[in-house]
């Protein structure tokens, strides 16, 4: 069982519960405080992806192999208070949501209840995507089951503030995971939004130091160890491996011109980024 939940000193509240990472986030959503990490609203970098990047991304309505219209699936894992979910249905995107806490869950539902007039339709012939709460946990398949969709059934994942929550051992199985996950190329993309990008990469987390450079290494390298350096920099000569067969390739990146408001720095700055990766073609 995890120890008694710390909302005002989250990274000492995961240190001591290291060996129950899932209970531990869970006893936090149990304590109904406000939580740190609820943003309240929808990442407003990820709306601007999908409008701006819809040639990368596609269209949440897209022919199937049979030339059959098909609606296509949206993955939001540590989904919070399903903010980010209602968006993609707001986008036509079938939409799902996993957290690990039935707590959760519950702020889920009454989110997508109580603030519906708040995702609007974004495209009238689309229309709004069915919206999913599951709980579970990311790593094993039994919320696939219950939902009802196999592996490499998502067309999109979308990825923010969940890397960032992690301790960094568990990067290798996080990328590893998406590659179960994600559909093939080129209808599969997993979408991240870097943060926080400058902190510290030896200061205790969640959330952890998240640099671009990280990304590159875990998604190039999905399941194997990441060389580290002593201030907790990933090893240039890693960076210049070639990437395993199993990689996930960035296609594109950039700065967004908007995000959460912590991911400015005191100037004002976006630091944020946002990264999309698919299977190589």
């Amino acid at each position: 069982m995890a120890a008694p939940p710390n909302t005002k000193d989250i990274p000492a509240h995961m240190a001591l519960n290291s060996a129950n990472y899932f209970d531990a986030w869970s006893s936090l959503w149990d304590t109904g405080d406000d939580l740190p990490w609820d943003r309240g609203l929808p990442n407003p970098a990820l709306a601007d992806a999908l409008i701006q990047h819809q040639a990368t991304i596609g269209k949440a309505m897209m022919p199937n192999e049979h030339g059959q219209p098909y609606r296509r699936k949206a993955l939001v894992p540590g989904c919070g208070r399903g903010v980010d979910v209602l968006l993609l249905a707001g986008f036509g995107f079938d939409a799902y949501g996993l957290e690990c806490s039935a707590s959760a869950i519950e702020a889920c539902k009454q989110e997508a209840a109580t603030h519906q007039d708040s995702y609007p339709v974004r495209e009238a012939t689309i229309g709004k995507g069915a919206v999913t709460f599951v709980q579970g946990d990311f790593f094993d398949d039994s919320w696939l089951q219950e939902i009802g969709v196999p592996r490499n059934g998502f067309d999109v994942i979308y990825d923010y503030a969940f890397y960032c929550a992690f301790n960094p051992s568990m990067r290798p199985q996080w990328a590893l995971r998406h590659t179960q996950l994600l559909a093939p190329s080129p209808a599969g993309n997993l979408i991240c939004i870097e943060f926080p990008r400058s902190k510290d990469p030896k200061a205790p987390g969640p959330p952890f130091s998240s640099a671009s450079e990280t990304y590159l290494a875990h998604l190039g390298h999905p399941g194997k160890e990441v060389a580290y350096d002593d201030r907790g920099i990933v090893e240039q000569d890693f960076l210049q491996r070639a990437p395993s067969s199993a990689a996930l390739e960035r296609v594109v990146h950039w700065q967004p011109e908007q995000t959460h408001k912590h991911g400015y720095n005191a100037a004002g700055e976006v630091e944020d980024r946002v990264s999309i990766w698919r299977r190589p073609a």
